[in-house]
């Protein structure tokens, strides 16, 4: 028996062996397909990307036909190359380059040699194609934006890199991917899946017939369409209200998180990142250090927050029981608070509780009650971390964890954070008073500002942010669903909401009143600095405004950020009451704040920054001379329209 077991071992091995090798080379034949056979040449369909659409169903991006010249350097035979570069208007040293990179990358294998020609360029290579051995082209789907707003929402399409082909199987070189926005985001749904067609080839190279009947080709599925929870014309009413000026506006749907409109100024119109010019432009924009059109100040921008901040430090200061509705401070237009330090504070009546101190945006009042949550435990370190974490709860401080492929932590001190700035102690409440206020340590990017306000109409709770509505047979990520309630207890929000609703009826932005909609906001103004020739410089103050609307059952929370926009009444409060009233009516009434908004360029201001080069300027002259229109500029029906293109990138 023992003598048979090695035996039959081998013989079992042996059998399966040989059975394995007959099903490879004789039943499954897709292993011919992986190797390098010269005698089959895989084609591949790409699909057309997913649309996208606004939360009503409004096509925003489509597609259009786009056409890449490909080549196999192993394949090339005796070109003319004068005709060939006259077809393409490039000169001889091009071709020559773009012929030796597609070497380097694989003479055997296609490289995109021209990228993105139209319908009329394609068809006048079509014609003589033929003549050119090793050249065929590769039908593609460019994306056909329309809308000239939202640039920085949808992103844009560019072709892979070299490491990202490496590293991901699907990609192929010359392929294109979303890149920032939702293009990037969601990615893996909008592109679709390709198809591939196998094409078997004579010993003359030429084309016979698809390989076995095409057994292995498949089909290319289009990509999924995707709903955003973004309101069209509030996107674009928002983006024209801020046209000569830079920040950010970023409103929210509080029951929901859903963004309904991510501004960010100066933008771009996203048709120019589209075609054969869109390497040039993008650099173009890239290289634009002194606007800064790609980045996305909603999402990047971290600021000082100013006085919206003393929300929570109301919130805060009841929650921890250090004073109620009816503690009163006293305020002679400022506050001393030890070793001859000073805060000065607004002209108001010298007596001041929670009420009226959040409508007069009362200094000294937050001041001092910051002052009692951080000395109440006698312990500066255990209060600091005490109030970060309530702050915290709120969202700040930390990523969001939104939809969107880009974002800041901002800032919320704790005791670790006034360890390394004092590392050998003696700091304590009025070392660190200005956190009271919004200056200080703390930072915050314009969604997060929204995000707290939208927490405040909920009166303590929030969902995470998010710009995607609906995919077909997909459902939502439940991170978006999921309730985040605050530290705050809910009792202590209707006092503070009282107090913003009463900064529209006898406060700070009395004078931005919508008639007939009960809107509850807090102005604010933070301190700017900046280096210029290796000095540190105060500018103009940053201009910031934050609400909700209705004060019952709230259907819109926005922050507003201007930069060297001044008092925060000025300009932000006025871009607020605007946009509030847009959404919630689809039309203004405030026709004198949307005229005075429309015709106010900042530009000067932020040409005291220094360094602009001519073209700037002369784009800036081009810019000034729009804010002389009494109406708004209809964006969508101005593609070809070359001074709001320059408008909207400054």
């Amino acid at each position: 028996m023992r003598k048979a077991l090695l035996p039959s071992l081998i013989i079992l091995a042996t059998s399966l062996l040989v059975i394995r090798i007959f099903y490879l080379q004789v039943v499954d034949e897709t292993l011919k397909l992986k190797s390098e056979n010269n005698a089959i040449k895989k084609k591949f369909e790409y699909p057309e990307r997913g649309y996208i659409y606004d939360r009503k169903g409004k096509l925003l991006v489509a597609n259009q036909a786009s056409y890449d010249i490909m080549v196999i350097p192993r394949e090339l035979k005796k070109t003319d190359t004068l005709e060939f570069c006259q077809l393409l208007n490039i000169t001889k040293e091009d071709f020559i380059k773009k012929i030796e990179k597609a070497k380097i990358y694989s003479p055997r294998l296609p490289s995109v040699f021209m990228s993105q020609l139209n319908k009329s360029e394609f068809a006048a290579f079509q014609e003589k194609i033929r003549k050119f051995e090793g050249f065929y082209f590769q039908k593609r789907s460019l994306r056909d934006y329309e809308a000239t707003f939202g640039a920085n929402i949808f992103g844009f399409i560019t072709q892979v890199n070299e490491k990202l082909v490496a590293k991901n199987p699907y990609y192929n070189s010359g392929d294109l991917i979303g890149k920032q926005g939702v293009e990037e985001s969601y990615e893996d749904l909008l592109r679709g899946i390709k198809g591939v067609k196998y094409v078997q080839k004579d010993k003359y190279n030429r084309e016979i017939g698809s390989y076995k009947n095409g057994k292995f080709d498949t089909i290319a599925v289009q990509g999924e369409d995707i709903n955003l929870t973004i309101d069209a014309e509030l996107q674009k009413y928002g983006e024209e209200l801020m046209i000569n000026k830079r920040g950010g506006i970023v409103a929210i749907e509080p029951q929901t998180g859903e963004i309904l409109a991510l501004v960010t100024a100066p933008s771009y119109d996203p048709s120019i990142l589209v075609g054969r010019q869109r390497s040039k432009n993008y650099t173009e924009l890239y290289h634009d250090s002194i606007a800064k059109p790609l980045y996305d100040r909603g999402l990047l921008a971290e600021y000082p927050p100013g006085s919206p901040f003393k929300i929570l430090t109301g919130l805060i200061g009841l929650q921890e029981g250090v004073i109620d509705e009816n503690t009163s401070f006293f305020c002679n237009h400022g506050f001393s608070y030890g070793r001859g330090r000073f805060m000065k504070c607004h002209a108001h009546p010298p007596a001041q509780q929670l009420h009226n101190g959040i409508y007069n945006s009362c200094n000294t009042y937050f001041a001092q009650t910051y002052m009692l949550a951080i000395n109440k435990y006698n312990n500066p370190a255990k209060a600091v971390d005490i109030w970060s974490n309530h702050v915290k709860s709120f969202g700040l401080g930390q990523y969001m964890g939104y939809d969107l492929p880009t974002g800041k932590r901002g800032k919320v001190p704790d005791s670790k954070t006034y360890k390394k700035i004092y590392p050998n102690g003696g700091w304590r409440s009025t070392t660190i008073i200005s956190n009271a206020i919004g200056q200080g340590e703390v930072l915050m990017t314009p969604i997060q500002l929204a995000n707290m306000m939208a927490t405040i109409a909920n009166e303590g709770y929030y969902y995470t942010p998010h710009i995607i509505k609906k995919i077909e047979a997909h459902t939502i990520d439940k991170k978006f669903t999921t309730r985040h309630v605050t530290s705050i207890d809910k009792k202590y929000f209707k006092p503070i909401i009282s107090g913003l609703f009463d900064v529209y009826n006898l406060g700070t932005a009395r004078a931005l009143k919508v008639e007939g909609i009960d809107i509850c906001g807090k102005t604010g103004t933070a301190e700017n600095f900046a280096k210029i020739g290796g000095m540190r410089v105060q500018l103009k103050d940053h201009s910031i405004f934050v609400a909700f609307a209705p004060k019952d059952n709230p259907k819109i929370a926005l922050a507003v950020m201007v930069e060297n926009g001044g008092f925060g009444a000025t300009i932000a409060g006025p871009i607020a009451s605007l946009m509030i009233e847009k959404y919630l009516r689809q039309k203004i009434t405030r026709l004198d704040l949307e005229k005075r908004i429309l015709a106010t360029s900042l530009q000067s201001e932020y040409a005291k920054l220094g360094g602009l080069s001519e073209k700037v300027k002369a784009q800036l002259r081009i810019s000034d001379s729009i804010k002389t229109q009494k109406t708004i500029i209809p964006t969508a029906k101005v593609k070809s329209d070359s001074t709001t293109r320059i408008k909207k990138v400054i």
